[in-house]
C-alpha cells in the first residue's frame, strides 16, 4: 500500500498542475472606446477585439498604438473600418495572429495587407464553430450578428474606395480557462437566438453595442441582456460619432425597467478592471 501511495502522489500533483496551469491571476479587461477591448488572460496572453485604438473617443489612442508591443491574437467581428481599425499595424508590430471568419480572414489578406503568415487556419471558423487557441487557454465560438460586413479597399485606380465581399458579420463567445466567458456582440440588432447563446455559454461578461442607427439602441440592447442573462454587461459602440445617439444612462435605465439581474458596468475609455 505504501508503494501505491508513493506512485499516486506524483500523478495527483501532475493532474493538479495541469488543471491550474492557466489560473495564475485574474483576467484584465481594458476598453479603448467604441468596440475595442483588450483582454489579458490569467497567464498574460493578450487578446485584442476589434482594435480601433486610435478612434475619436480615445484621446490617447495614437499614443497607445505607438507604444503597443504585445498582442497574441486579434479578433475581428466584421469588416467595417471602425472594427478593423488598427489591426494591420498592430499585427505587423507584434506578430499577433488573426481570429476571424474564413471569408473575412481571406479578405483581410487580399485587400487589407494583413500578413498572410499570421492568418492561419487554426484561427478561422464560421458560425457555431469553436477554435481553441493559445495552448488551450482560450476557446472562441463564432456566433451570429444581424448587421453587414464589406471591406473598403483602395483599388489604386484613382476612384473612390471599392467594396470587397468579406463574409457575414458575427460576434464571439470567448471562454478563458481560469477566467470569464465573454460575449462580444459585434455590431448587431436584437435577435431571438441570443437566448440560445446565453443558455449554451453561461456568459459572465457581455459587451453589448448600444449606439442605435447602425446597431440596436439602449431599449433593444436591454432586451438582449434579458435574453442572454450575463452576470455583467458593459455598453460599447456609443458616442464615438454624433450619429450614435444611444447612451449608457438610457441603457442602464432600460435594464432596470426590465428588472434584469445583471451587473451594469459603465467603463471609461482606457479603464481596466480585473475579473477574478
Amino acid at each position: 500500500m505504501k508503494k501505491l501511495a508513493v506512485a499516486v502522489l506524483p500523478l495527483a500533483l501532475l493532474i493538479f498542475s495541469s488543471i491550474t496551469a492557466f489560473a495564475v491571476g485574474g483576467t484584465d479587461i481594458t476598453w479603448y472606446g467604441h468596440s475595442a477591448f483588450k483582454v489579458t488572460t490569467p497567464s498574460g496572453k493578450v487578446l485584442l477585439i476589434d482594435p480601433w485604438l486610435a478612434n475619436p473617443a480615445n484621446p490617447k489612442g495614437k499614443e497607445l498604438l505607438a507604444g503597443l508591443d504585445k498582442a497574441d491574437q486579434i479578433l475581428l467581428t466584421h469588416a467595417h473600418g471602425d472594427h478593423i481599425g488598427n489591426t494591420v499595424e498592430i499585427a505587423k508590430k507584434t506578430g499577433a495572429k488573426l481570429v476571424a471568419s474564413n471569408d473575412l480572414m481571406k479578405a483581410m489578406v487580399k485587400y487589407a495587407d494583413f500578413p498572410s503568415k499570421q492568418a492561419e487556419s487554426s484561427g478561422t471558423g464560421n458560425m457555431g464553430g469553436t477554435v481553441t487557441l493559445l495552448g488551450g487557454e482560450v476557446r472562441v465560438t463564432f456566433v451570429n450578428a444581424l448587421h453587414s460586413s464589406a471591406l473598403d479597399y483602395d483599388d489604386k485606380s484613382g476612384l473612390p474606395k471599392s467594396l470587397a465581399y468579406a463574409g457575414n458579420p458575427g460576434g464571439f463567445v470567448i471562454a478563458i480557462s481560469g477566467g470569464p466567458t465573454i460575449y462580444h456582440t459585434g455590431d448587431t440588432d436584437l435577435f431571438g437566438d441570443m437566448k440560445l447563446i446565453g443558455d449554451l455559454s453561461n456568459v459572465d461578461i457581455m459587451m453589448a453595442c448600444i449606439g442605435d442607427k447602425f446597431t440596436m439602441g439602449p431599449e433593444r440592447a436591454a432586451i438582449a441582456v434579458e435574453l442572454v442573462k450575463p452576470k455583467m454587461v458593459i455598453p460599447m459602440h456609443f458616442g464615438t460619432f454624433a450619429a450614435l445617439t444611444g447612451t449608457p444612462e438610457a441603457f442602464e435605465a432600460a435594464i432596470k425597467k426590465r428588472k434584469v439581474k445583471t451587473l451594469f458596468k459603465r467603463m471609461q475609455v482606457n479603464e481596466t478592471f480585473s475579473w477574478k
